[in-house]
């Protein structure tokens, strides 16, 4: 398809943003961890199938598509893969389809390139779906910066802790504009998540948002005063003493396994 045709087709409701980098495509296939056959490999987003088409040397996959537009073409391109079963083709929104805890009904590794105005919250979907493996995808620059940061990094968000309770994040590497057509007014970046054997349950990772949104409420005050408009003082005060938490840090200065522990005492 000529590039003029998939500016035309780029539809800005959906956040599309067709990734054409040849180079950046085989850089994401090649981020991705081997793993068990039985795993399914879902992609949020197949657009043009640029990405699906790379994804298919891998084996199996499922591709979400909420374009309608983009169905025929999608159906063309691929018509070989689907009428042999390789790849299937879901034409739905996935949020539709993720009303639940689980997307899938069995163990699956998600690889996108997530349009920005619903990638945080997939990317939170799947850290809290127990099926979920893990991911490799593509979103905004600082998106990607706030799962992927460090305790004590001014980055250090709810969105870092809950990460790092069920695995391990990794910046991988930044995609500049000129990568898409359109090309978007930012930079992206993909990376990995790669779950632990037993994280933490759906009902877990809950309270503990819970209780972290009230934490980074408010990032440049402390800790106390933060959790002290949900919790009573004094409470808090008992809790942070037992371990050995001064009251004065602020919310990106306390390490995960910390959260945990103020979450059980809570």
């Amino acid at each position: 398809m000529k590039a003029i045709d998939k500016q035309n087709l780029a539809k800005k409701h959906f956040g599309q943003n067709f990734l054409q980098d040849e180079s950046v495509l085989e850089a994401i296939i090649q981020s991705i961890p081997k793993m068990n056959q039985e795993i399914e490999r879902i992609e949020i987003g197949a657009g043009l199938g640029d990405l699906t088409n790379k994804l298919l040397s891998l084996g199996h996959i499922t591709a979400y598509e909420v374009d309608e537009d983009l169905i025929p073409h999608l159906k063309k391109r691929f018509q070989v893969a689907l009428d042999c079963g390789q790849l299937c083709l879901e034409a739905s929104d996935v949020l539709e389809s993720w009303r639940g805890i689980s997307l899938r009904e069995k163990s699956y590794f998600l690889i996108s390139n997530l349009p920005y105005y619903i990638a945080t919250l997939l990317v939170l979907k799947a850290i809290k779906d127990p099926l979920s493996k893990g991911c490799v995808v593509m979103t905004q620059k600082e998106v990607a910066q706030k799962f992927c940061a460090q305790c004590g990094e001014s980055d250090f968000s709810a969105l870092s802790i809950l990460t790092q309770s069920v695995g391990e994040a990794t910046l991988l590497f930044d995609v500049p504009p000129s990568a898409f057509v359109p090309p978007p007014k930012v930079t992206s970046s993909v990376f990995l998540l790669q779950k632990v054997a037993n994280p933490p349950s759906f009902k877990d990772l809950e309270h503990l948002e819970s209780l972290l949104k009230v934490a980074f409420s408010a990032p440049r005050k402390t800790i106390l005063n933060n959790l002290s408009k949900n919790y009573p003082k004094q409470v808090i005060i008992d809790a942070l003493e037992s371990l050995a938490i001064a009251p004065s840090k602020r919310p990106h200065e306390i390490d995960t396994p910390n959260y945990h522990r103020l979450l059980k005492i809570l």
